[in-house]
């Protein structure tokens, strides 16, 4: 009994795992162009991909996102931004184990979020943008994930002149496993019947 079990929770855990596996990809640097038509972002660097970080005052690549125009609320409280005509770009050097040109090429999906995290009133003004992103991968497979970009600015660079910096940012791609795990995982349920039938029949 408890080989079947046993056996059926492996089976049931595993298409799971197909999907448990990621990319993480973390940038830094580079600033920001915002009005109401949209977002741009300039020279942000790669920072991390997977584990993989480069020495210092080095970079594996770059980080270019642009989003759609203002759908709610301001600029300057926060609101969120539409996902048409967005992209996500994150292209590798190559140089230190990280796959080099296009990483990921993609878009948004859904609103893009504009928040106001640090009080409204503060000499420096911190912004997260956050949202889900889907394209390819440089394999050749469809992935989706999400992104959070965290940036700071002035009063008057915001609303003088649509300028930010970006502090940071965290991205993670979901990437799915060939489906031949799946497959393993519907044969270790036959395999799991199967016991059970002669444990039955016994």
């Amino acid at each position: 009994m408890r080989r079947v079990v046993f056996l059926t929770l492996l089976a049931l855990a595993l298409p799971i795992a197909a999907w448990a596996d990621g990319i993480d990809l973390t940038n830094q640097y580079g600033s920001i162009s915002i009005t109401n038509a949209g977002i741009s972002s300039t020279q942000s660097q790669l920072t991390s991909f997977n584990g993989i970080v480069p020495p210092a005052h080095r970079n594996l690549g770059s980080v270019t996102f642009t989003t759609g125009a203002l759908a709610t609320g301001s600029i300057r409280w926060g609101g969120t931004f539409s996902a048409t005509g967005s992209s996500f770009v994150v292209v590798g050097k190559g140089n230190y184990g990280q796959p080099k040109g296009t990483i990921f090429s993609g878009s948004f999906v859904g609103p893009i979020t504009w928040t106001l995290t640090s009080a409204p009133n503060a000499k420096t003004l911190t912004y997260v943008l956050s949202g889900t992103i889907q394209g390819m991968l440089y394999d050749g497979r469809i992935v989706s994930g999400t992104t959070s970009q965290t940036f700071y600015t002035v009063n008057g660079q915001l609303i003088g002149e649509g300028i930010a910096h970006i502090r940071s940012g965290s991205t993670n791609l979901t990437v799915p496993e060939p489906g031949t795990l799946g497959l393993l995982g519907t044969g270790l349920v036959g395999i799991a019947g199967m016991f059970r039938r002669k444990l039955i029949g016994a």
